[in-house]
C-alpha cells in the first residue's frame, strides 16, 4: 500500500544551477533537469496530511509551480540560509488554512529560526504580516498526523543536523557522513535521497562516490543524488551511475 509521493522541490546546492555569473556548459544548459533551485522536498501523505521540508529562498517559486497549496508542517534540517530563508511564505498558507504551522527540528535550529526570524516571535511588532508558527523542537520519533516521523542525526561537516525517515522513504541533504548511531535508522529502505554535491572533495557534502558508498551499505531498492552543484551535468552524471541510483531533479514525484 502506498504511503504517499514525494516531489522533489529543488534539488540543487545553495547556489542553485544556474549560478549567478556563470557560463559553463551546465549553467548555460537547455536540458530542464540542469535547473536546480535550492533543496527541498514536499511530502503527500495518504491520509491527507501534507509536509514540507525546509523552507527554501525559492519556495514561493516551487509553490506556485508544483501546485502546493496545503502545508501542515515543516521538518527543518538545519537552519543554514538555504534551507530556511523563505520562511515568510508561510504567511500564504496561514491565510488557506486558517491555522499556525508547526514547525519541526532539533533544538539548536528550533534556537536558530527563533534569533534569525525574532519578529516574529515579537508581539509587539505591528509591521506587516507575519508568518504564524510553532517552534517543536524533537529529540526522537514524533507524529504528524497519524504518521510517525524519525530523524534521522547526520553530519553536515562537523555540525550535527536531521534527516527524516518516513515510513521505508528516508530524505539526507547536506550530508557528509552517517554516524555509527544513525546506520540502524536506515535500515529497510525502499527509497533513499542523498546529498551528492559533486565528484571533487568537500568538507562538508558527501561526493558522489560518499553518496554511492552510503548507498552500497543501505541497499535501498530506489537511491536519488540531491543537493547537486554545477560541476554534474544531469544527463552524463545519471548514464555514469550504477543500476538502481539516479541523479534526482526538480519536480520529479516519486511513490512511496
Amino acid at each position: 500500500m502506498s504511503l504517499g509521493t514525494v516531489r522533489m522541490l529543488g534539488t540543487g546546492t545553495s547556489h542553485g544551477v544556474p549560478m549567478i555569473g556563470c557560463h559553463c556548459d551546465v549553467c548555460r544548459s537547455a536540458d530542464p533537469r540542469d535547473r536546480r533551485s535550492r533543496a527541498s522536498i514536499y511530502i503527500a501523505l495518504s491520509d491527507g496530511t501534507r509536509l514540507l521540508v525546509d523552507t527554501t529562498p525559492d519556495l514561493r517559486t516551487q509553490a506556485l509551480t508544483y501546485g502546493i497549496e496545503r502545508v501542515d508542517a515543516i521538518l527543518f534540517t538545519h537552519c543554514h540560509a538555504d534551507h530556511v530563508m523563505g520562511l515568510d511564505e508561510v504567511r500564504r498558507f496561514n491565510v488557506l488554512q486558517g491555522a499556525a504551522v508547526p514547525c519541526y527540528g532539533d533544538g539548536p535550529t528550533m534556537a536558530e529560526l527563533r534569533r534569525t526570524f525574532a519578529y516574529v516571535f515579537d508581539a509587539a511588532d505591528e509591521g506587516g504580516g507575519i508568518p504564524k508558527i510553532s517552534l517543536n523542537p524533537v529529540e526522537g520519533p514524533f507524529t504528524v498526523g497519524a504518521q510517525t516521523i524519525v530523524p534521522v542525526p547526520v553530519l553536515h561537516g562537523r555540525r550535527l543536523i536531521l534527516g527524516y525517515r518516513v515510513g521505508a522513504f528516508a530524505y539526507l541533504t547536506d550530508c557528509s557522513a552517517i554516524p555509527d548511531e544513525s546506520w540502524p535508522l536506515l535500515e529497510g529502505l525502499d527509497t533513499l535521497v542523498i546529498d551528492a554535491l559533486r565528484h571533487r572533495p568537500h568538507r562538508s557534502h558527501f561526493t558522489v562516490a560518499g553518496a554511492l558508498a552510503a548507498v552500497a551499505r543501505l541497499a535501498p531498492r530506489r537511491a536519488l543524488l540531491t543537493h547537486i552543484c554545477h560541476d554534474l551535468a544531469h544527463e552524463a552524471t545519471g548514464a555514469a551511475l550504477p543500476p538502481g541510483v539516479e541523479l534526482a531533479y526538480d519536480g520529479l514525484t516519486l511513490d512511496i
